[in-house]
């Protein structure tokens, strides 16, 4: 679901942009007709500044006046007014003199462009409210560098006496400035008294895939500023228009400007079908799974209860006990260089059943730290050649069973017993005089019991046992190369019986098929 919905199997990216705006639209005052020149002013960056409102202050000369009544600036005396002194707020520099501003106060007299401005508060209603029936075009160019790609906010059939509506017009480029404060969910007049900052978001989510092509702006309008904020609310500056006069004197007006700044915010991404990106993402997801389950795990054994019912219930569920479990058995003939596995349950004797290679020919006697002494593995290097089954003669017995190959074997119900040291017919391996050393040698039987227990009595009553069970491992070892498949290793039912009866158990009962 997320593969799909966030397009993960895409890469990715961001994108370029420039920004080009022209306002239209023409005002009427009292006094005046406003043009685009004149309340329209550029400014920096991907923004256009509309002026809504403003203070004139006309006819300013650079000279000696009062000061406009700042809390500062009142003064009954000319000592209360510091010579070539300012304030924060002040209009000029204080001469020294404290004169009348009108007939009730008097300020301190500066040198500064005169007068000075003697308003402070917006006009209401704003002077230029009817500004919200312009229209601004908005021109968007976008380019993503990694696919190559260029595109423009202008439709290729672009009626230029549209207007944008998110419903019957949303790709129209020309919006009016009403309805985007609208949009802001802000009201034109309230806003245009002392301005604002609005922004204009132009989201490009382009699908760049061949059989699911998208790539169109989506506008979007929210205010920027915070108009709660007590001091100095809203968006102005001051600017001046600056005149000769006859005498060749400076002169000034001074327009405090009111008005909405718009910003315009290009963002976006674009996404195109890529392979690696795809694999990454399946790998990612299915790694979280596992550590999903790491976690669970993690939780359920540090935070809950010991008898806690929630994790009784987690390892019933993760751990399932296999009721016979399916077992394999490992057989090696002595006409046969490899060992063969082979799987239960058995439909017909071990000896008959079919089974795949796993190990090519075991690994030659030699001297182990579990196994026989020094003479041991001299006498089985110089005579294992006594071992290959080249020419030999069939070996026949009155008990002779058809699942025996070698004459020797003990009759048996049981299909895992029904083993034979050969795959053909031929001599058994119990008359080699290696399998004599080797295998059945009191001697090395016991230094291999020494060896591991240098301290065993071997005068006890249970010695037999415990020669017997070295012997099946020496055995083991012989012919299939090592200890570790002593517990699934079947041992022939001619070489079992041949150590079973040269090393008895008391009471002759014996269990089991394998290295017992």
């Amino acid at each position: 679901y997320t593969l799909l919905l966030d397009k993960r199997y895409q890469e990715k990216d961001s994108v370029i942009s420039s920004v080009h705006t022209k306002v239209k639209g023409v005002a009427q005052t009292d006094k005046r007709i406003w043009d685009t020149a004149e309340y329209t002013i550029p400014m920096q960056a991907n923004s256009f500044f509309v002026i809504t409102n403003v203070i004139i202050t006309e006819n300013q000369l650079q000279s000696r006046c009062a000061e406009y009544p700042f809390a500062n600036d009142f003064c009954s005396s000319d000592s209360s007014c510091i010579k070539d002194t300012m304030d924060q707020q002040s209009n000029g520099i204080r001469t020294g003199r404290c004169v009348n501003y009108n007939a009730t106060v008097k300020t301190c007299e500066i040198t500064a462009w005169c007068p000075v401005e003697s308003k402070k508060t917006a006009p209401v209603p704003a002077v230029l409210k009817s500004a919200e029936n312009f229209t601004v075009l908005i021109k968007n160019n976008i380019h993503f560098p990694k696919f190559n790609y260029t595109r423009q906010n202008i439709p290729q059939n672009f009626n230029a006496s549209c207007t944008f509506n998110k419903i019957t017009s949303p790709l129209c480029p020309i919006f009016r400035l009403g309805d985007i404060l609208q949009a802001a969910n802000q009201n034109f007049s309230e806003m245009a008294v002392e301005g604002g900052i609005i922004g204009i978001e132009i989201n490009w989510d382009c699908n760049l895939d061949k059989w699911s092509y998208r790539c169109s702006p989506q506008y979007g309008f929210r205010r920027l500023d915070d108009k709660s904020t007590s001091k100095h609310p809203g968006f102005n500056f001051r600017f001046a228009k600056y005149y000769k006069q006859q005498n060749g004197l400076e002169q000034r007006t001074l327009i405090k400007a009111y008005g909405i700044r718009f910003d315009v915010l290009v963002f976006g991404t674009a996404g195109k079908f890529d392979f690696i990106e795809l694999v990454m993402y399946i790998g990612s997801m299915i790694s979280y799974f596992g550590l999903a389950v790491f976690v669970i795990d993690l939780y359920i054994s540090c935070y809950s209860c010991c008898k806690s019912p929630v994790r009784t219930y987690h390892y019933k569920k993760k751990y399932e006990t296999v009721q016979n479990p399916r077992r394999v058995l490992y057989v090696s003939y002595v006409d046969k260089p490899q060992v063969t596995l082979i799987k239960e349950p058995l439909r017909t004797s071990l000896q008959h059943a079919k089974g795949n290679v796993v190990e090519s020919h075991p690994e030659k006697y030699s001297d182990s730290v579990n196994c026989c002494t020094d003479n041991s593995d001299t006498d089985s290097v110089t005579r294992e050649h006594e071992m290959q089954p080249l020419h030999v003669e069939r070996a026949f017995s009155q008990a002779h069973l058809e699942w025996c190959r070698c004459g020797k074997c003990q009759k048996t119900e049981k299909l895992h017993e029904q083993l034979c040291c050969r795959r053909e017919e031929g001599k058994c391996i119990t008359t080699s005089p290696l399998f004599e050393r080797l295998v059945l040698s009191r001697d090395n039987l016991k230094d291999a019991l020494l060896y591991k227990e240098p301290f065993l009595d071997l005068n006890s009553r249970n010695i037999n046992d415990k020669l017997r069970r070295c012997a099946f491992k020496q055995y083991i070892h012989w012919r299939f190369g090592s200890f570790d498949l002593e517990d699934r290793a079947v041992i022939p039912s001619c070489c079992r019986w041949k150590i079973r009866n040269t090393y008895p158990k008391d009471g002759g009962s014996y269990t089991g098929f394998k290295a017992v």
